[in-house]
């Protein structure tokens, strides 16, 4: 028998395989709440930085919820090869641009860059007021993991990140 548990007021019994099956349905891509990250045409729009590995995979998913207006990637071939998927989808190489342009169109952003760039590229998504879903690791250092929680709290905007890989 599971063990009783209470979040945030929120009674249910729980065991290990309800609590492994929530949360590997919540890492394929269940992460954008509607009522919290809506464009006005009634669709999420997304914007993804980096787009190789495991950022295609994390596109994907994105473009299953929401509409992918943004791809961004420092490596020319990896840009190209998502674009051909998402051939609306404004492009860039730099995700400073990226969020810099695309700002006020997006609401909502994947970051799967290379790991030393994942806090600035989400703390950078957080202060324009985006919701932002990241790869492991969160961060290298416990003062930047500091930094992305008080930037979410600050700015009012849902994280999640993602901590399984791919099973083909």
């Amino acid at each position: 028998m599971g063990k009783r548990i209470t979040i945030s007021g929120y009674n249910q019994n729980t065991n290990r395989r309800r609590f492994l099956k929530v949360a590997a349905a919540t890492s394929a891509g269940i992460w954008i709440p509607s009522s919290h990250a809506q464009s006005p045409n009634g669709r999420v729009n997304v914007a993804c930085i980096g787009v190789g590995g495991k950022g295609s995979s994390d596109a994907d998913n994105a473009a299953k919820f929401g509409q992918v207006v943004a791809l961004g990637d420092i490596d020319d071939k990896r840009l190209k090869q998502k674009a051909k998927k998402f051939p609306d989808a404004k492009l860039f190489h730099d995700y400073r641009e990226l969020l810099s342009v695309m700002g006020d169109k997006v609401d909502a952003v994947t970051v799967s860059t290379a790991d030393h760039a994942h806090t600035a590229a989400s703390v950078m998504a957080m202060r324009l007021g985006k919701h932002v879903y990241f790869q492991k690791p969160l961060t290298h250092s416990v003062s930047e993991a500091r930094l992305m929680r008080e930037t979410a709290r600050k700015y009012k905007v849902i994280t999640q990140m993602g901590n399984l890989r791919d099973v083909h």
